[in-house]
């Protein structure tokens, strides 16, 4: 089963699965708004506004698994994002990362390894994965890999759609 089969649901609680991205770049993240990374939401709506219209988007998905950093509702989360930091790109459920609960989507994930090699449990909030379209790959980014680095932005690039 692929990433694009995986039943979800919005942050709005609408049930929907990722097909609709099938031929889109993605930056699949955890996110989380009461962390030291948060303010990696400005760099991650950069880069919605600078490559969506070219076949890219981010998908933000909340867990409060790292020091329950993520503790607000739905509604919450939405506000925050829109009011703080303009968010446009699709927020999804609040969903577990890691441990006996994590989500499908997670558990394909947690399988990429990073640039040494290293696969397995999401280290923190804000960790990245770049999905090329199809998902014919996906490339593992850490949680301090700012969205604006430069090794991101040029493997953006370069997996945008034709």
């Amino acid at each position: 089963m692929s990433i694009y089969d995986l039943d979800i649901h919005t942050l709005d609680g609408q049930e929907t699965t990722l097909e609709e991205f099938q031929n889109s770049a993605l930056l699949i993240v955890n996110v989380a708004s009461k962390c030291g990374l948060t303010p990696q939401y400005e760099g991650l709506e950069e880069l919605q506004k600078k490559y969506n219209s070219r076949g890219f988007s981010v998908l933000g998905f909340p867990c409060n698994q790292f020091l329950g950093q993520e503790p607000g509702t739905a509604e919450e989360i939405a506000t925050f994002c829109s009011t703080t930091y303009g968010v446009t790109f699709p927020m999804f459920e609040k969903i577990d990362v890691n441990g006996e609960n994590r989500h499908p989507i997670y558990s394909i994930l947690a399988q990429i390894e990073d640039e040494k090699g290293e696969a397995g449990d999401i280290t923190w909030n804000f960790e990245k994965f770049l999905v090329a379209p199809g998902g014919r790959s996906i490339t593992r980014f850490r949680p301090k890999v700012e969205p604006m680095d430069p090794e991101l932005v040029g493997a953006i690039e370069a997996n945008l759609p034709e």
